[in-house]
């Protein structure tokens, strides 16, 4: 059983986040579910709000699921007031829960009730570290009893525990994975040469900023955007563009400066276009969060993964991955605007080889059965 949170947040790149894993999970050999049993309403895209209307997202996603061979293999239940069952019933639900062998709970998505329990092995599966870590240095009891009612802990943050790592790690062991990619479905085509480098990002988010020993570490990436506005002045040559959301300042800053701009909710609004999207790219240019810059955690965003698999060179914001992965051949990690001109100018300069490089890197450390496989093996599953 897969948890996550695609009917919550029903916009295409988590509805493939979680796709890759079920499909990975089944060509391994396992009868696999996909289920959210939440007690927080949903979030609606059209107004930004969160609501308990749970229909339109759950016909938006089940759409993918549906198309993907997971029809009848899927549940959503509002465990709030007035929460509808969509998928399985109620009682099938509860019946699945006492038979499944192993929960994946992908995000720590799913706050787990006593009937989650019952599955021989929980595995939770952290898609973005730092919070949880100095959570619980802090002493934060309730993020502790949720990594405590798991079996194994998994993270994206390939780098805790290096030597240049900041982020600190107490009381649990964390052992690294990252975003399985079905390499298979993303091959594309060579783009127009026209193409801008893109990527999708929200400009800003808050609340989930962190303090640490006394300093504030920061989760909204318009902080790290800010630092690379000149980019299209350096390199007019090259276009680059964002996919946003509604957010009228980001997008005027942006376009003062030269970026191409589109909708986000265009962008994302089903799995094809997304995909799509990132396959008529030339490459994805990005930033990371401040957290995991500068506390070097490692992460890297299961996003950028999909670019690779599609061909497209990434050039991003260095968080310690060139301690896991090789850089410097269709992957790119960049601490300074000086070197986002240099990778842009060595992509430009032999842009099939770094096409073919990142295609090898995508199946030599995204494929999903191989991500997968590892996973379950260290969880003492395979």
């Amino acid at each position: 059983m897969v948890f996550g949170f695609a009917f919550w947040y029903p916009l295409a790149g988590v509805t493939w986040q979680y796709l890759h894993y079920l499909l990975a999970l089944r060509r391994l050999g396992w009868d696999v579910w996909y289920v959210e049993d939440s007690s927080r309403w949903v979030y609606d895209p059209t107004t930004g709000l969160e609501t308990p209307d749970a229909s339109a997202n759950v016909a938006r996603v089940a759409r993918a699921l549906d198309m993907h061979g997971f029809s009848g293999r899927w549940a959503f239940r509002g465990c709030y007031p007035g929460g509808r069952s969509y998928g399985l019933e109620a009682h099938e639900l509860d019946r699945l829960y006492r038979e499944i062998d192993v929960m994946l709970n992908v995000c720590g998505a799913q706050e787990l009730r006593d009937e989650h329990r019952t599955a021989a092995t929980r595995l939770y599966v952290e898609t973005d570290p730092v919070a949880s870590q100095v959570r619980v240095a802090s002493g934060d009891q309730a993020m502790i009893a949720t990594l405590e009612a798991h079996d194994v802990l998994f993270s994206f943050g390939e780098n805790l525990g290096a030597p240049d790592c900041g982020v600190p790690v107490e009381r649990f062991a964390w052992l690294p994975t990252r975003q399985p990619v079905v390499t298979e479905l993303w091959a594309a085509e060579r783009p127009s040469p026209s193409a801008p480098f893109t990527t999708v990002a929200t400009w800003r988010n808050a609340g989930k900023d962190i303090e640490l020993d006394g300093e504030m570490y920061y989760w909204s990436k318009d902080r790290e955007f800010r630092k690379f506005l000149d980019l299209p002045s350096h390199r007019p040559g090259v276009a680059v563009e964002v996919a946003l959301g509604d957010e009228p300042d980001a997008r005027d800053a942006l376009h003062r400066h030269g970026w191409r701009v589109r909708d986000s909710a265009d962008v994302s609004r089903d799995p094809e276009t997304y995909r799509s999207y990132v396959q008529g790219s030339r490459g994805e240019f990005t930033v990371a969060k401040d957290q995991n810059i500068r506390l070097r955690s490692g992460w890297f965003s299961d996003r950028s993964a999909c670019y690779l698999a599609a061909g497209r060179p990434v050039v991003t914001q260095d968080t310690g991955i060139g301690n896991v992965l090789p850089t410097g051949k269709g992957l790119f990690a960049f601490a300074s605007l000086e070197d986002v001109v240099a990778a842009f100018d060595a992509i430009a300069s032999d842009y099939d080889g770094h096409t073919r490089a990142a295609v090898e890197l995508a199946h030599e450390y995204f494929e999903a059965e191989r991500v997968v496989a590892s996973l379950l093996e260290r969880a003492g599953l395979a």
